[in-house]
């Protein structure tokens, strides 16, 4: 069978099975489709938290930014890992100790403000939309690819199958579905993995052949920085990135994570605060499988894709690279004239999102955007293909190939689909059960908390058809928002007594809007805009969401020393939901 035909087969099934799942699990209440009623076992509940955890930007993007920008690109990896561990030591049990299963619910009875509620809830709902739209973008290209329909039709089809498991089981049909999601995707990521590995380094863990040796003896890296110095490139194990630059940007994604609501709600859903804290280890567990793997699997495709195009003939190329350029997310323009590609720095074409002339030039090549600018670069290629295109720039069997694709919108829907539950949650029962309409039945709650999923998953589908960016770079705006927003105020909320409504409210309110005001500004021109020379102190718009967590931390600690400290009873329960000891939920009316 051929690639299409396989990747027909293998999403057809997935996807049947995670529809099944939904029919089955069909949420009848709202503990149920909010946290699964409550009852997931610690060894599920890891498998779900990983795959809600490891999205399309994992998946797809992170391998593929680690490809082309090497040292500067390990900033994903360290940051999301370490935001994990953070999440699941430092905040996670406390969280699920206090027994409320959203975030806004949390800031709003901690700081017993409805305000704060309300500022929560839009926190919440700005970062969610700004995270599925990298998701939705995932599926797009997965779709267009693979399934050869255009973007567009591919994030509509995502949105159909996520919204059906998502607004029929909530967070009890997610639950289950993910823990498929995760065997899918981690063995769509691994077999390609294994088999390159085998391939390049004899090696059959993938992990080990990074640092191995290819056939004639030369170490991989060695021959990908020889030919990254051969091309032009700076050095792969290298960054070009300042130092100040990297660490903000970790630190964003690190700090990002433990303020994600999607990944906390997963905390709820087990019965017991002992039980979140072995479903912790479990997803850290298998999380590492995938994020220890992903720095070989960019040096796998990274190699091989250099090898592939750079020097060859057009015609003689091979035809996965005419697949990829229909979808148009990789592209080459002669601008010598010799018929040959020239892989070198700079820009192959114009802006963020190139615009393609429908024609075709001397040796057949798709035309780009100004193929003339000052440039000796020929090749565009997406940052968010090289994982999906992995297997067949290494010419693996058809059904690997279709494997990574079905794989793909596994780490996609996954994700999008937490996300939904929490922009739904957020509205229906942070805002309409909490402030709005606190009468409202519980059938009432069940259909505001449908509806606003489905409200939610059009948003998302838009965005995910206009995007931004590149998945790993909607997902880091995503990550620096939550950081600056969400972090400070929940770890206040649990390790600082006196810390009052006032100054958390204050607090959130600067720190999103700091960090959204800059990323306008050098992300999409507000006020003049400008490019990296103008960033404020060298600070990239991924790593601002740091500076926005300190102006947080600041503004709350200052409005706090002006006002009333908390409440004695407030007090008490901070205090009391920090004692280890017993596993009593507390709460405040």
């Amino acid at each position: 069978m051929d690639i299409q035909i396989w990747t027909y087969t293998l999403v057809g099934i997935t996807f049947s099975i995670y529809v099944g799942i939904a029919i089955w699990s069909r949420a009848a209440s709202t503990k149920e489709f909010y946290i699964a009623g409550g009852g997931v076992s610690p060894l599920a509940n890891g498998l779900a938290t990983a795959a809600d955890w490891m999205s399309a930007a994992s998946f797809i993007s992170m391998a593929g930014i680690i490809s082309f920008q090497g040292y500067d690109g390990s900033v994903y990896l360290m940051g999301w890992t370490g935001g994990y561990v953070l999440l699941a030591l430092l905040l996670a049990p406390y969280l699920r100790k206090f027994g409320k299963f959203t975030v806004p619910d949390f800031i709003g009875d901690r700081y017993y403000s409805n305000t704060a509620r309300t500022v929560a809830i839009f926190c919440a709902l700005f970062v969610s939309f700004t995270y599925v739209a990298g998701q939705m973008r995932g599926v797009g290209v997965v779709f267009s690819r693979f399934l050869e329909v255009d973007v567009t039709t591919g994030v509509i089809i995502g949105m159909v199958i996520v919204l059906i498991y998502a607004v029929l089981g909530g967070m009890k049909g997610i639950t289950y579905t993910q823990v498929v999601q995760y065997c899918v995707l981690i063995f769509a990521f691994m077999v390609p993995a294994i088999f390159i590995s085998i391939l390049m380094t004899d090696n059959i863990i993938p992990q080990l052949g990074f640092g191995g040796s290819l056939e004639d003896g030369t170490p991989l890296l060695n021959k990908l920085n020889d030919l990254h110095n051969e091309l032009g490139f700076a050095e792969y194990t290298k960054g070009t990135k300042s130092t100040g630059d990297m660490f903000f940007i970790t630190a964003a994604l690190m700090l990002g994570t433990a303020g994600l609501p999607h990944v906390i709600v997963r905390f709820f859903t087990v019965p017991k605060v002992s039980d979140a804290r072995k479903s912790a280890g479990y997803a850290l567990l298998f999380i590492a499988i995938l994020y220890t793997a992903a720095p070989a699997v960019s040096v796998f495709s990274r190699v091989n894709l250099i090898e592939t195009v750079e020097g060859t003939q057009y015609t003689e190329l091979p035809e996965w690279v005419g697949n990829w350029e229909e979808t148009e997310l990789l592209a080459w323009t002669d601008k010598n004239g010799d018929g040959k590609v020239q892989y070198r720095p700079g820009a192959a074409v114009e802006g963020k999102s190139p615009v393609f002339a429908k024609g075709l030039g001397p040796y057949g090549n798709r035309i780009v955007a100004n193929p003339n600018m000052n440039s000796e670069n020929e090749l565009f290629v997406d940052k968010d293909i090289m994982v999906l295109a992995n297997p067949e720039i290494a010419n693996l069997p058809p059904w690997v190939i279709a494997l990574v694709a079905a794989g793909g919108l596994a780490a996609a829907l996954s994700t999008a689909a937490g996300l939904l539950l929490v922009i739904s949650t957020s509205i229906s029962h942070d805002l309409f059960k909490k402030q709005l309409m606190p009468d409202i039945s519980e059938r009432g709650e069940l259909f505001a908390a449908r509806c606003s999923a489905f409200i939610a998953v059009t948003v998302a589908g838009y965005f995910g058809i206009h995007p931004p960016d590149y998945v790993a770079a909607v997902v880091a705006l995503a990550f620096g928002l939550a950081a600056a927003s969400f972090f400070p105020a929940i770890t206040l909320g649990i390790f600082s007594k006196s810390m009052n409504k006032e100054g958390a409210i204050a607090g959130m309110l600067v720190g999103l809007g700091s960090t959204i005001f800059y990323i306008l500004k050098f992300k999409f021109g507000f006020m003049g805009g400008g490019g990296p020379e103008k960033y404020w102190f060298g600070i990239s718009p991924e790593g601002f969401g740091t500076i926005g967590m300190l102006l947080n931390f600041a503004t709350a600690f200052l409005v706090k020393s002006f006002t009333k400290p908390a409440p004695e009873k407030v007090q008490e329960l901070v205090e009391n939901i920090r004692i280890p000891i017993g596993e009593p939920e507390v709460h405040i009316h």
